[in-house]
């Protein structure tokens, strides 16, 4: 990557980390429909904010789109949020897993979570398109595999939400490669890897912007912010990669996803040395509810 491909790079991530502080701002201060609407109790049962869920995507599209990622980014990014934010906001929670929604879809019941599959299956498969068209790397086949790995890690984001600091730190690990690898692109393959490389850049920006107030317990992605951070790293992927990268990559996606109906990710990394550590690191101690929230 050329010393300008670098600047713009660091652009997007910053651009990304300031665009999450602000918005997570701007709607403490205004909560659209009051404060109410934004608290849910977290793991431990303590109130929390669902702010940072649509400041994380406002602020890490901006930060795309300021890296020159384009369209692809900000379709996946704000697409992914709003069915998830319908979700969190609408959903009643009675259905859980890819196997509580086909429960429920079988006895004639739609659930705000069926409606978010089907979204973010449609939003994959748009932005996958999208990628493609501009960059004509894979026929239909491989629109569709970029589709559904886009889609698959938007869900998988969403799995691992379920601790202060997780997803955000998954964002930040899987992002650190992909942001080495196109700084380390040749030139003749930077058109290529320019809307990875600021997509996923724009991305750990905003996962470094709203790592604090997650991790000290005051407000979580929720289901908006997880499935926008997911649906962007894939974006990423399927925009750096050719048709066996992306089989590559949604295998892994759906081994992942199987296996989060049979086994929890939380005990899992709970009993791994080295895991438990990492996914502790820089969690605070429990504050009261009450002071959580200021």
């Amino acid at each position: 990557m050329t010393r300008r491909g670098r600047g713009t790079t660091l652009g997007a991530f910053i651009v990304g980390a300031l665009g999450s502080v602000a918005a997570a701002a701007l709607l403490k201060g205004r909560p659209p429909g009051g404060l109410e609407r934004w608290i849910r109790k977290n793991h431990a049962g303590h109130p929390v904010t669902l702010f940072e869920g649509p400041a994380y995507a406002v602020g890490a599209v901006a930060g795309a789109l300021a890296g020159g990622a384009g369209r692809p980014a900000a379709v996946a990014g704000l697409g992914a949020a709003a069915f998830g934010a319908l979700d969190d906001l609408v959903g009643d929670g009675s259905s859980k897993g890819l196997r509580g929604h086909l429960a429920a879809a079988r006895r004639g019941e739609v659930t705000t979570g069926a409606i978010k599959m089907v979204g973010l299956g449609a939003t994959g498969l748009l932005t996958a398109r999208m990628i493609d068209r501009s960059h004509e790397r894979c026929g239909v086949m491989g629109t569709l595999v970029g589709g559904a790995v886009i889609a698959g890690s938007a869900n998988i984001a969403n799995l691992l939400d379920l601790r202060p600091g997780r997803a955000l730190k998954v964002v930040l690990l899987l992002a650190a490669p992909i942001v080495a690898r196109g700084c380390g692109a040749r030139p003749s393959a930077a058109t290529a890897t320019a809307t990875a490389t600021a997509t996923v850049a724009a991305a750990a920006g905003a996962a470094i912007g709203a790592l604090p107030d997650d991790l000290a317990g005051r407000s979580m992605l929720g289901d908006t912010g997880a499935n926008s951070a997911g649906a962007l790293l894939g974006t990423s992927i399927v925009a750096r990669t050719g048709p066996r990268g992306r089989l590559l990559a949604l295998a892994v996606v759906t081994a992942l996803t199987l296996a989060s109906e049979k086994v929890s990710f939380t005990k899992v990394i709970e009993s791994t040395p080295g895991l438990r550590e990492l996914d502790a690191l820089g969690r605070p101690p429990w504050s009261s509810p009450t002071a959580s929230l200021k």
